[in-house]
């Protein structure tokens, strides 16, 4: 089959070099705009461009698809088939109908749970025992078409988003490749998704990822590792922001005071409501992460507060 790929991230890329390793032809790949990043503003190409050059593949970089050019570029390409992993770009009517097969999206959840923007954090955040991928005919809907494959996956306690985003991405383009001579033979076998079961997950905030020490040490637990790599679970030490990247159940339950410090053997330990947990990896303002340890060495915060 002729394919269109269309992706953003770092999530989409390991589709396309699946794709691109298959015996199908990626005719072209579709990637969001250059934009400008990080502190000097510098432009940045996205992993999926990156990809794309690196194979030589044709690339379209269009804003939308409302100008009658943008539609015929796609058109001319005479797609069997359009794969969609975090494009970020709402495709209208005319798009999805382009291609003799339609367009199949990779969404990282066991849909209908976690239809939008940020399913992987939400389903940590949640304290879901499972996630997975699920493969869908697009729609115009949000994340609503008809599932064609679901692959489960059970979160272990130290999944963060971050290794899950991986697991997960790696999971879908397995699932692509093994669904695409269904797709090539006309034997897809669509399910409708249940309305009774939607739940949506709604993009982040930096406000939310704010640390509520109050809260049962899972639940904090929960909020570190469903917001690593961002916006990053944080609170105040000294009305400094502290960062916190990782960290651990500890059994201790002799609480005092939540949000207490605590400090044993180069250790960092602080009160939730119910139990302490050990703080492993955090970054102060202004500078780089680093292990606990490192930091005690140079900082002493036995007792101390954080809000």
């Amino acid at each position: 089959m002729n394919i269109i790929f269309a992706g953003t991230p770092q999530f989409s890329v390991a589709t396309l070099e699946a794709l691109i390793a298959s015996e199908h032809r990626v005719c072209a790949v579709y990637t969001q705009p250059d934009r400008q990043a990080g502190r000097g503003r510098k432009i940045k190409f996205s992993e999926v461009k990156q990809c794309a050059l690196g194979h030589d593949i044709p690339l379209e970089q269009p804003l939308n698809f409302n100008s009658a050019d943008a539609l015929a570029t796609l058109s001319d390409y005479q797609a069997d088939l359009l794969v969609v992993v975090a494009y970020g770009i709402i495709l209208p009517l005319s798009v999805l109908n382009a291609p003799r097969f339609g367009c199949i999206n990779i969404h990282a959840s066991l849909l209908p749970r976690w239809r939008g923007a940020a399913p992987i954090q939400r389903a940590i955040l949640s304290g879901d025992e499972k996630t997975g991928i699920t493969l869908m005919q697009m729609d115009e809907g949000l994340d609503t078409g008809d599932m064609l494959a679901k692959v489960d996956y059970t979160i272990l306690p130290e999944d963060s988003s971050s290794s899950l985003h991986d697991k997960l991405s790696i999971l879908g383009a397995a699932a692509l490749i093994e669904l695409l001579p269904a797709v090539e033979q006309q034997q897809l076998q669509a399910v409708a998704q249940t309305e009774d079961e939607v739940s949506y997950a709604h993009k982040l905030s930096k406000q939310e990822a704010r640390i509520d020490w109050n809260k049962p040490a899972a639940e904090v637990l929960r909020a570190i590792q469903g917001y690593n790599p961002w916006p990053v679970a944080h609170t105040s030490l000294n009305d400094a922001t502290l960062r916190i990247w990782a960290a651990r159940s500890d059994q201790d339950s002799s609480v005092e005071t939540a949000g207490q410090i605590k400090t044993e053997k180069n250790r960092l330990f602080v009160a939730c409501a119910d139990q302490y947990i050990e703080i492993t990896e955090l970054q102060a303002a202004n500078k780089r992460r680093m292990s606990a340890s490192d930091y005690l060495s140079a900082h002493k915060i036995d007792k101390l507060q954080l809000d």
